[in-house]
Parts: structure tokens; C-alpha cells; sequence
């Protein structure tokens, strides 16, 4: 039996022996990408809702009363300075005009019949034949005559005034609006008869909170943006209102700009206010681990001859759509660890891949729910 025993002892050595020579080797280092931390420029910005404004537009009402006799325009016609609009009946102004004209054809008459008189009776006073009374009543009549005169003729520009006020014309170049009024239908000089409104030159009106109307400058920039968010048009602010809304509390914000990509008055716009620019530091938002809330960068660095991982608590600012504002915690130059974020454990040793370009990206701030305030980098 002792025998047996040996030999079975020897087996279960063997075994053993061979256990340790085919035990597996240590994993090698996990290769991961990272991004290498630089200062870029990023905005902070507030996005609103913006209405359209023309910094010329006209309600066109008539001047006298009368029916309408003729409609010159049609909606949304582009019109010159002085273009016809609307005609309101005229013949009784014309009428006017010509009992004017006519009474200063009489009264021109009867100054010139006075003149001669005049001429008259004073070659009959220097030969004797006539009096000093008759000379002066002669004068008289000329006087009497050119006031006469005179009199005629204001009233015929009067009339001629009047008579321009039935036609109504632009009172500057622009579009045409709805014309309310049909031929025959009276019309007196409350009665609207359509507008004209210029687009070439608009202004944008914001209403932004009260914090934020502190900060601004009348040179903060203003961007107009498509339904994509793409800036259409850029200009400056050139009024900030000296008293917010008492019920809104909301500060009204103006900006000007020339119309260049077809606008209209009254439309509600996407505007975007750019209240500072300055450097900062952003990380990719998928480079961010939490844990209890905190948020944690995984930096890659050189330590005793090993390339390994730290496990960094930091302070995030504003967010983007794809990075974060690091406001601190990490410094320029850090290598932060952007691949394989749930295997990577602190000080665990890893391998750099290639490093992919840094995403630039536009972030927003933690801005009240509706002002749309945002902090991005400029693209």
C-alpha cells in the first residue's frame, strides 16, 4: 500500500507543477484615447425671441373726406416716394378752384383798370385838370385793387392745396399693406386707408431679464438665426430701455441692421445676444464620470515610470452641445481620458492612443427656464 500512496503523492505534485506553468499572464494596459486641454474662446450668449420692427412704417389715412374715386396700389406693391395711393372724389375741390382762378382773372382785371386810371389822373393833375381828391381816390383804388389781388390769389393756392390732399400718395418708398378700402365706399380723415412700411432697414426688439440687462454695453452684439440656429445676420445694440417692465420685469433690448435676407416687419425672430468673450478651458461631456454627484476627469499622466490614470474631482461651468466649460480643476496640457470610461479605474496603467482633434463645441448656461441664455465657442 505505501507504494501506492507515494505514487499517487507524486501525481497530485506534478499537477500542481504544471497548475503554475500554464497560469495566464498579467492583462497589458488598456489603450485609450485622450484630448489634450487648451484654451479656447467661448461666448456667453442668451437666446430669445426678438419681434421685427420697420424703423419706417405709416398708417395712411386721408386728409379730407369724399369717395373714393380710384385705387392706385395694390398689397404688398413696392411703391416710390410720392406714388398715387388712393384718389378721393375731387370735383368739388376742382369746382372750388376754378370759382378761385376766376376770381383772381377778375381781380387782375380791375387792378389793371385801376393802374390806368391812376395814370390818368395824374397827367390831368399836373396840366390842372383834376383834383388832389380825385388823384388820391385814384390811388386808392390801386391799393384796393392789389389787395384785392392778392386775396385771389392765395385763394386759388389754397384751393390748389386742397385739391392735392385728394390724392393720397407715399409718404416714403416701401411696401404696400392691406388696402382697406374699396372704390365708392366714403371715406373721412379717420378712415384707414392701408400702410407703407419699409423693409430695407429693420429694427429687432428683445426683451431680456433684468441680470442680464446690468451687464450690457450699446455695443453688444446681437445675432438674428434661422429656425437651424445658423446666423443670418449680426449688428449691434444701440438701445438698452432705462427701466425694466414692472410686470415682466424684462429690460427691452433694440438692434438695427439692413435687411438683406428677405425679413418683414412684425415677424418674431430667434436672436441671439452675445453679452462676453473670453478663454477657457472645455472638456468633452463624454470625458465627465460622476459619482455622489461629483463630477471627475480620468487624466492620463507619467508617474513612477508608468503611464496611469488619476481620477480628478473638477468644477464644470456651462454645458454644450458637446463639452463643458471647466472652470477648475484641471490646468492646460492635461491628457483627459475620452474612451473606455466605465473600465478605466484610478491609477490604473494604460496605453495613449492617437490623440483625435478636440471637438469645438457651443455650451449654454444654467440660464432660467425660457431667457434661452447660453455660453458657447465661437465657430
Amino acid at each position: 500500500m505505501r507504494p501506492l500512496v507515494v505514487l499517487a503523492w507524486s501525481v497530485v505534485v506534478m499537477a500542481g507543477c504544471a497548475e503554475k506553468k500554464t497560469a495566464p499572464a498579467a492583462p497589458p494596459p488598456r489603450e485609450v484615447e485622450v484630448v489634450s486641454l487648451s484654451p479656447r474662446e467661448v461666448r456667453d450668449t442668451g437666446e430669445y425671441l426678438g419681434s421685427l420692427l420697420s424703423r419706417q412704417s405709416v398708417t395712411v389715412l386721408p386728409q379730407v373726406a369724399g369717395y373714393v374715386r380710384r385705387i392706385h396700389a395694390r398689397p404688398g406693391q413696392q411703391v416710390a416716394e410720392g406714388a398715387p395711393l388712393v384718389e378721393v372724389d375731387a370735383r368739388e375741390e376742382t369746382a372750388a378752384l376754378d370759382s378761385a382762378q376766376a376770381q383772381l382773372s377778375s381781380s387782375q382785371v380791375n387792378l389793371e383798370l385801376s393802374r390806368r386810371t391812376l395814370a390818368r389822373t395824374e397827367a390831368l393833375h399836373k396840366e390842372g385838370l383834376a383834383s388832389a381828391q380825385e388823384l388820391e381816390g385814384a390811388r386808392a383804388q390801386v391799393e384796393a385793387a392789389q389787395a384785392a389781388s392778392r386775396s385771389s390769389a392765395a385763394q386759388v393756392t389754397q384751393r390748389q392745396v386742397q385739391l392735392q390732399f385728394n390724392v393720397v400718395r407715399a409718404p416714403f418708398a416701401g411696401t404696400v399693406g392691406d388696402v382697406l378700402v374699396r372704390v365708392g365706399d366714403f371715406v373721412s380723415a379717420s378712415t384707414q386707408l392701408t400702410s407703407v412700411a419699409q423693409a430695407d432697414v429693420l429694427e429687432v426688439s428683445v426683451s431680456v431679464p433684468s441680470p442680464r440687462a446690468r451687464s450690457m454695453k450699446p455695443d453688444t452684439a446681437l445675432e438674428i438665426l434661422d429656425a437651424q440656429g445658423k446666423v443670418l445676420l449680426t449688428s449691434s445694440v444701440f438701445f438698452v430701455a432705462p427701466q425694466a417692465d414692472p410686470r415682466t420685469q424684462l429690460v427691452e433690448v433694440k438692434a438695427a441692421f439692413r435687411n438683406t435676407v428677405g425679413l418683414r416687419p412684425s415677424e418674431l425672430v430667434r436672436a441671439r445676444i452675445v453679452y462676453s468673450v473670453r478663454d477657457a478651458l472645455q472638456i468633452p461631456a463624454l470625458a465627465v464620470v460622476r459619482q455622489s454627484g461629483q463630477p471627475f476627469a480620468l487624466v492620463v499622466q507619467e508617474k513612477e515610470g508608468k503611464t496611469v490614470v488619476e481620477r480628478r474631482p473638477i468644477t464644470l461651468g456651462a454645458l454644450g452641445d458637446m463639452a463643458y466649460v471647466v472652470e477648475k480643476g484641471l490646468k492646460e496640457g492635461d491628457l483627459v481620458a475620452v474612451s473606455s470610461m466605465q473600465a478605466l479605474r484610478d491609477g490604473m496603467a494604460v496605453k495613449v492612443k492617437a490623440t483625435p482633434p478636440t471637438p469645438r463645441a457651443e455650451a449654454l448656461t444654467n440660464a432660467p427656464a425660457g431667457s434661452g441664455a447660453s455660453v458657447g465657442s465661437r465657430r
